[in-house]
Formats: structure tokens, C-alpha cells, sequence
């Protein structure tokens, strides 16, 4: 792999002193040479883990570890010029082996809960780790936020990342060896793009997303409850008590769950019983195209997050479990609301409700999803 250059070390050590949560920083007008840099992050069940910055020729840099697929910062310029992270993370390895919730990690081998622990799949009833009360989330005990990818960088000059994981037969319950390839891309637009790849030799829910947690304003200290959210989203999926979907899909027409038309996220918020933790059914031409789900908008740091994908749904989460056990770059608390996520995804418990979209993958088939995570400036 080439070294970078100069301009471009100093962009990729950049979510070192920016992403600690500081408002100021220089500006950068140079174009530097994007690419990919790689230094060692820690040990992890005996094997070096690595952490990747990506950077393009903005300077916006990413940073990832092979350790779960963890997204660790994404640092781009405010409306000043001035960078930080839009991203909770960690500039070392060892809080991410204390259990954080999910902070930008891969999730699978299935996204979000499936009731009871289990599924029955062709009269076969599958029994799953419990890890959320009496359901499974994210994949449960250790799901893949908790392994080390196998890592690979494609080019010199092309700010990507290869990320390669084979959950067995059995794993955490579920049937078939699942072949799992992800790809993360930084574009000189600043777009993160993910694309999900999948294969099985049996047949068996699948369901991936990535679950970083945004704050645009780059501060953990400013409330996301102030920023502003669309959801392309006419429809949703009630839960109950334990978040698992009723299998209804209802109107978001007259609801604090209605964002088709851009509000503060904090508006309606106490007239959601614990905060917003649901799955939106998005408004879709196809089921394969690229297309626009959601957008935040922060006014303190002039920021856009433009949320693109090819999946069905996506979880809007305001971070209500968020407590202070964790604090980001520079020892800011994580309280709540101090992030949300937005995790592109199939439904919840979507093996156990028929009128949900697909979520099986069977075998001969691939599974193929995209989703790009987009931050633009208005100045």
C-alpha cells in the first residue's frame, strides 16, 4: 500500500483532535490524494485488529476497525470549514469490548428483534440467543458487531474498505452458513456508501444495516432533539411493550410518528411512550433503486444528512437508552438524545409476520442491499 501524502496524513489524523468534540478547527481548501491508510488498533480473541481511514479529496476523512465493521468517526467541515465527527466513537478499542450499544457497527446476522427468541422456517422452529428481555436483537449474544472481519483495501487511490465474515451453520441459532461481504466507500460528495452482500447454503432470515449513531453538530453537548428530520415514509410498523412489531402497518397521517413534511425531532417526542424507536415502511418506486429515505438537517453546524438505500424500511431511533456510561472522543457523557440513528433495514420480526416484506434468503440467491449515508454543508 503507498503512504500518503502530507495534506493527507494530516486529514487522516484529523478525527484525532477534531472528533474530540472541539467547534473549532482550520479550514482545508487544498484537494489531497484520497486513499487508504492502516495502523494497528488492538488485539482482539488472540488477533491483531486494525483500524482503516479512509480519506477523499475533500479531505473528509472515515475511519473503520475490522472489529465488528465498526464505523469510528466520520469527520467532514461544518458551515466555517470548521471538522468534526458527526459520528459517536471511540479513538481506541477497548470501550467497544465493554458492550456499547451497537455505536457504529454492522449489524447481523438479522437487524432489530425477532419476537420470542425464534422462527419457524418450512414447519422447522429455530430457537435464538435471548438478548433483549425474552426477544433477540441484532443478531443476539454475539452477533457481528462482536467478531473480527477479515479486511481488505481494493486500491491505492480509492478510498474503500472490503470486509469479509462467515457466520456458520448454528450461529447464534441460525440456520446456514451465510457468506457475508461488505464494501464501505467514501465519495468525494461525502457520501459514506455500504453495500451489503450475502450468500447461503440454506435457507435463512437475513437482514444487515449499519448502526451509527449521528449527532451533526459534531458536539455530544447539543440534543438531537433540536435538529430537523424527513421520512420519505407514509406508513410505519407499531410495536408493543417490548418494541416488537404488532404486524400492523399503519398511517403516520396525524401521529407524532409523521415526518413527510420536515420537523424538529423533539416536537412530538413526548407523545411517544420512551422516545421514537420504530420501523418507518418507506415510500418506494421499486424494490431495487437507490433512493432518498430521510434527511436531518442541523442548524448549529449548517450540516445535511441525505440517508439513501435500496431497503424496504429503516429505523428511526433518538437514542432513549443513552445513559452517560460511555463518553465520546474527549470524555463528553453519551446522555440521551445525544445521537439518532437511521438503520436501513428489512422489518422487525419479519420471520414471524407474514405480511412483512421477504427477509429469507435462500440458496442460489444473493442478497444485495445499498445504503448511502450523505452529509452535505449549507452554508
Amino acid at each position: 500500500m503507498k503512504s500518503l501524502s502530507s495534506l493527507t496524513a494530516i486529514a487522516a489524523l484529523f478525527f484525532l483532535v477534531s472528533s474530540c468534540n472541539n467547534p473549532s478547527g482550520n479550514e482545508k481548501s487544498t484537494t489531497v490524494k484520497a486513499g487508504v491508510t492502516t495502523k494497528d488498533f488492538g488485539e482482539f480473541e488472540g488477533k491483531k485488529v486494525q483500524l482503516f481511514t479512509l480519506v477523499n479529496h475533500k479531505g473528509d476523512t472515515v475511519t473503520i476497525t475490522n472489529y465488528g465493521g465498526t464505523v469510528t468517526s466520520f469527520v467532514v467541515p461544518d458551515k466555517n470549514g470548521n471538522y468534526s465527527s458527526v459520528v459517536i466513537g471511540f479513538v481506541s478499542l477497548n470501550p467497544y469490548l465493554q458492550k456499547p450499544p451497537y455505536f457504529g457497527a454492522l449489524i447481523g446476522r438479522y437487524a432489530n428483534r425477532i419476537g420470542n427468541a425464534a422462527f419457524t422456517l418450512y414447519k422447522n422452529t429455530y430457537k435464538l440467543n435471548a438478548n433483549d428481555g425474552k426477544n433477540t436483537l441484532h443478531g443476539g449474544l454475539k452477533g457481528f458487531d462482536k467478531v473480527l472481519w477479515n479486511a481488505s483495501v481494493p486500491s491505492d487511490t480509492i478510498p474503500s474498505l472490503d470486509l469479509t465474515y462467515n457466520s456458520k451453520n448454528g450461529e447464534e441459532g441460525f440456520p446456514g452458513n451465510l457468506e457475508v461481504h461488505v464494501t464501505y466507500t467514501l465519495t468525494d460528495d461525502g457520501g459514506l456508501k455500504i453495500v451489503y452482500d450475502a450468500t447461503t447454503d440454506q435457507a435463512t432470515p437475513v437482514n444487515l444495516t449499519n448502526h451509527s449513531y449521528f449527532n451533526l453538530s459534531g458536539n455530544v453537548k447539543n440534543s438531537i432533539l433540536d435538529e430537523t428530520l424527513w421520512i420519505d415514509a407514509d406508513k410505519y410498523t407499531p410495536v408493543d411493550s417490548t418494541l416488537i412489531p404488532t404486524g400492523e402497518i399503519t398511517s403516520v397521517k396525524g401521529t407524532p410518528f409523521d415526518f413527510t413534511t420536515p420537523k424538529k425531532i423533539g416536537r412530538d417526542i413526548d407523545q411517544v411512550k420512551g422516545g421514537y424507536d420504530h420501523n418507518y415502511v418507506l415510500n418506494r418506486t421499486d424494490s431495487t433503486s437507490l433512493e432518498k429515505a430521510a434527511t436531518v438537517t442541523d442548524s448549529i453546524s449548517g450540516r445535511t444528512l441525505e440517508v439513501y438505500t435500496t431497503q424496504p424500511g429503516i429505523q428511526f431511533y433518538t437514542g432513549n437508552f443513552l445513559d452517560g456510561t460511555f463518553k465520546n472522543h474527549g470524555g463528553n457523557p453519551i446522555t440521551k438524545h445525544s445521537a439518532l440513528c437511521l438503520e436501513t433495514q428489512h422489518f422487525p420480526d419479519s420471520p414471524n409476520k407474514s405480511n412483512f416484506p421477504n427477509a429469507v434468503l435462500q440458496p442460489g440467491e444473493k442478497y444485495h442491499e445499498v445504503t448511502v449515508y450523505k452529509i452535505k454543508v449549507n452554508q
